[in-house]
């Protein structure tokens, strides 16, 4: 899909408005065009992502929740307060996705479940889209690549900032040069948790705690950081060539084995570095990607750009509705906050648009912006970071990999 354009969230001084032929763009046309066939969907684990998703997509057009399932009891008690007398539930993925009358289904279970669960998705011809990370290691992702492309199914994977219309301003930004030759890239995704949940009676603390134990997580990296390094991977369009990095468990010492905190580097072509930080003792800035280049650095934060201008004398172009004049008139070091809206202009949660794009492949037979493919490249990037700060080796990409 990389020839999919760049949408803007606000209109141009020159009056260009987002239209039909914008949306198809996206895969979005369903925004403007009703569709009449319901795709009936199926979700695996009704936890608090799975649960999410329920909530932000029950009144979208084209979506049924036909069924659910998970294999926690009081998981699946509350999954049944979005059904109705037709909805059927499972205890056991197999069966649901055998005896289900569904299209598709949708995988919101633990990571080290994705690879087995999407096989058996694929045996039984249903549509799948997975959570991030795609699988638990590199092995499962060239694998998955090559029994999907034995399908004509949709399969897409869940890093749903790819449709978040700021990370389209950005790209835009990019590829139009505004911040002139990028050489940096630094990520932060930061938490003050310990990142535990409660456990009840009958329950077992590795099973409802599975994201601090290495048999089960791909840890930091795999289940916060993937969405930067996926957001990289497709605004530089390249795949990283090496990483190191260092982790370490150093202020929660309470039995847990994956890393309270990490750093790796990411070098891609033409010697660009991006550095992923993540920490579970401090929020401060939370989520943060910074951008830097030789006219400028772009600090994209949850909901906001800012640019922020070199000293330079070169006209830049027009950044929404600021002319280079202007822009060289912002002194060094102040930011210019860079509009925009979502291109239906409902500004919905990217899940949504996600979600949406998802429905309208399978509904006319076209591949996700986020593919397996994508999907593939980021495990292997995540598997990478992890097996560096392990061994403390530098892991290269293989050519394999691609």
């Amino acid at each position: 899909m990389s020839h999919r354009k760049p949408i803007t969230r606000r209109k141009f001084i020159s009056g260009s408005a987002l239209t039909l032929a914008t949306l198809s763009t996206m895969n979005l046309t369903s925004f403007a065009q009703e569709k009449s066939k319901k795709i009936r969907l199926g979700l695996i684990g009704f936890g608090q992502r799975g649960a999410g998703i329920v909530s932000i997509t029950k009144d979208i057009q084209g979506i049924q929740f036909v069924a659910f399932c998970d294999n926690d009891t009081r998981r699946l008690a509350e999954a049944k307060k979005w059904g109705n007398a037709q909805t059927q539930y499972f205890s056991d993925y197999k069966k649901m996705l055998a005896q289900a009358q569904i299209d598709a289904v949708i995988i919101a279970s633990p990571l080290f479940m994705h690879y087995e669960m999407c096989l058996e998705a694929l045996k039984n011809k249903k549509h799948i889209f997975v959570e991030k990370t795609m699988t638990f290691n590199i092995d499962q992702a060239l694998s998955l690549v090559k029994e999907v492309q034995k399908t004509d199914l949709v399969f897409q994977v869940g890093h749903q900032y790819r449709y978040y219309d700021l990370y389209y301003k950005v790209k835009e930004i990019i590829d139009k040069g505004w911040l002139g030759k990028i050489s940096h890239i630094e990520s932060q995704y930061n938490r003050n948790s310990d990142w535990r949940r409660p456990v009840l009676s009958g329950q077992e603390e590795r099973v409802i705690n599975w994201r601090l134990y290495r048999e089960f997580s791909g840890g930091l990296v795999a289940e916060l950081c993937a969405h930067q390094i996926d957001v990289v991977n497709w605004l530089l369009g390249s795949n990283p060539k090496k990483v190191m990095g260092l982790g370490g468990i150093d202020y929660w010492k309470d039995g847990r084995d994956i890393y309270d905190n990490i750093k790796v580097i990411y070098e891609y072509e033409n010697g660009i570095k991006s550095c992923v930080t993540s920490v579970s003792n401090n929020q401060h800035n939370s989520y943060a990607i910074k951008i830097l280049g030789s006219k400028g650095t772009l600090d994209i934060k949850r909901n906001n750009i800012y640019f922020y201008p070199e000293p330079v004398k070169k006209e830049l172009g027009v950044v929404d509705g600021v002319t280079g004049a202007t822009l060289e008139a912002i002194k060094p070091g102040e930011a210019k906050e860079i509009k925009f809206s979502s291109p239906d202009g409902e500004d919905r949660d990217p899940t949504v648009y996600a979600l949406l794009d998802f429905i309208n492949c399978i509904q006319n037979n076209k591949k996700p912006f986020c593919d397996v493919v994508a999907g593939k490249n980021v495990a292997i990037a995540v598997h990478m970071a992890n097996a560096a700060m392990d061994t403390g080796n530098t892991q290269y990409w293989k050519k394999e990999y691609s």
